[in-house]
């Protein structure tokens, strides 16, 4: 839980960074990739990680909500684009207009009463557990993800080493 706005703000930084080399490294044709007809395809779970951040702008929070509809764009380059912008202006609005006692303050979120540090807490772990899914796919899609909190399999080929099983 953070205690401090720029506690956030760094780790959210460093989560987004890594969310946009995860979603840089997709193609358009990938985004149709599913694991089964019932569950969402990689483009709608990275569309979905830019519909949440912008969820977040509400009564006491402002920023601009990114472009498009409620369906998941067809374009990589679309979703990349929007997830930075309404990254960035996540940031900057909880930077201009939250102070660290803000932080304490409860709000409804789904019909439980959070803290705005554990709504900004859940919003770095709904982000990652989604990211993993996403690697998954886009492995399932043929591609390489990029290595998210240390090197992937092709990383440590690619450096001479021998992989882990």
């Amino acid at each position: 839980m953070y205690h401090t706005i720029s506690e956030f703000l760094t780790e959210w930084k460093n989560e987004s960074a890594i969310t946009e080399q995860v979603l840089n490294a997709m193609t358009d044709e990938s985004l149709q990739q599913v694991i089964t007809p019932e569950h969402r395809t990689l483009g709608q779970i990275a569309w979905h990680l830019v519909s949440v951040i912008s969820s977040l702008s509400g009564e006491d929070l402002h920023f601009e909500k990114p472009d498009g509809e409620e369906a998941a764009p067809d374009s990589v380059n679309k979703i990349a684009s929007e997830y930075k912008k309404v990254s960035q202006a996540l940031c900057h609005a909880v930077e201009t207009q939250w102070k660290d006692e803000d932080l304490l303050q409860t709000q409804a979120v789904n019909g439980e009463e959070w803290s705005k540090a554990n709504s900004l807490h859940l919003l770095i772990q709904h982000e990652v557990h989604h990211r993993g899914q996403m690697t998954v796919l886009m492995r399932q899609a043929g591609l390489r993800p990029p290595g998210v909190y240390g090197p992937t399999r092709e990383d440590w080929i690619d450096s001479g080493q021998k992989p882990y099983i």
